[in-house]
């Protein structure tokens, strides 16, 4: 390439600037790591998404701008996600992270975890009126609220939208914090919202804990055989953790091996983020049906909860049903944080963190029931 040649390209290169589309993709990236820095929102995914959306759209960088095909970025895109590694080693780590005491303590919270999948199911037949059922069913997992899930779903569907599916599968998990607080406002009273309920403390055997991982794994593999791979990875991760012979697995598990493939993850996800293939009105649109089955999944909870105290004498405090959705620990910490606000005496992180690993593998089996269903 001559001087004149080399000019032209970079000449190119700078016109290209003036398209709209990267500004508003850079836009976008400035806003996921202001997320991340200022207000410390799941950072590990947020900053990576954020920076890797303005790495993949520099019109500069053409050998990693052309997506999933060539470059740096689409390595790792190739080596995790197409083959689903990233997300089954991912659930090994949150898997590892999960304390099922709670729940264990107190199991009809699993029927708000139940309750908090019912947004996938709706936004599945709202879906169907604008893509084919594939495409639908892909799409409404993103309620699932369980970045792994969506992806592995998307991919044995062969969905046609899988880089939108799992930007906003992400998207909306890390900003559950934003999303969720309005409508559980919307959804309940003040005098809702104040119900306590003391937790009460109830010794689980270590035994209980060690076979609870096993015969999940064993019934979801019965119920929805789809599943089978991520509920068993989900679940082998928390035998790590209670088995009490690998204490240092298990917390390499939680802390370096999450936290690296959560990185990974943000920055292969980023790849596909591209102007010129994410600012389309399909796009567009499975974000809003994103959004639309997030809602409708804490509502599903809380209206669930609400219903139960018509007949309970003992009232449940109807904001833990929002805690259903799998975004783990995301959605029990933003319930415990609302209650604080509106009574500070009113703890209810146990009972939120309960309905919260319980939507953990409720996800998992409703991603499962989709996939036998459809494949």
């Amino acid at each position: 390439m001559n001087i004149l040649e080399g000019l032209s390209f970079l000449w190119e290169n700078i016109a290209a600037l003036a398209d709209w589309r990267y500004i508003v993709m850079w836009v976008i990236g400035g806003l996921l790591i202001y997320l991340a820095i200022r207000h410390e929102m799941e950072p590990t995914l947020l900053l990576p998404m954020g920076f890797g959306t303005i790495l993949v759209n520099i019109p500069f960088s053409g050998a990693i701008t052309q997506g999933a095909e060539v470059g740096a970025l689409s390595t790792l895109f190739s080596a995790g996600i197409s083959n689903e590694l990233f997300p089954l080693i991912l659930f090994i780590g949150i898997g590892a992270m999960i304390d099922f005491g709670p729940l264990l303590s107190n199991p009809k919270l699993m029927i708000f975890g139940a309750a908090a999948q019912f947004g996938i199911f709706f936004t599945l037949c709202l879906a169907s009126m604008f893509f084919d059922w594939n495409d639908a069913a892909s799409i409404a997992i993103i309620g699932a609220a369980d970045g792994p899930t969506s992806i592995v779903v998307s991919q044995k569907l062969n969905s046609a939208y899988q880089g939108a599916i799992m930007v906003a599968a992400y998207s909306y998990m890390a900003l559950v914090p934003i999303i969720q607080p309005p409508v559980i406002k919307l959804m309940t009273t003040k005098k809702e919202r104040r119900i306590r309920m003391p937790y009460e403390q109830r010794t689980v055997s270590k035994t209980t804990r060690i076979l609870f991982p096993i015969i999940i794994t064993i019934v979801a593999g019965v119920v929805a055989p789809a599943s089978v791979s991520l509920i068993g990875f989900l679940m082998f991760g928390n035998l790590i953790r209670e088995c009490g012979v690998l204490n240092s697995l298990s917390e390499t598990a939680q802390k370096v091996l999450a936290n690296l493939i959560t990185i990974f993850l943000g920055l292969t996800v980023a790849t596909q983020m591209q102007a010129a293939a994410f600012l389309k009105p399909d796009t567009l649109l499975i974000l809003g049906l994103g959004l639309f089955a997030f809602v409708f999944d804490t509502a599903g909870g809380i209206l669930v909860a609400k219903f139960m105290n018509l007949f309970l004498k003992k009232k449940i405090n109807p904001m833990i049903g929002a805690a259903g959705i799998s975004a783990f620990p995301m959605s029990g910490r933003v319930v415990h944080k609302i209650g604080l606000q509106e009574d500070p005496q009113n703890f209810l992180l146990m009972h939120s963190i309960g309905v919260n690993v319980s939507g953990q593998i409720a996800s998992v089996i409703a991603g499962g029931l989709i996939l036998n269903f459809f494949l």
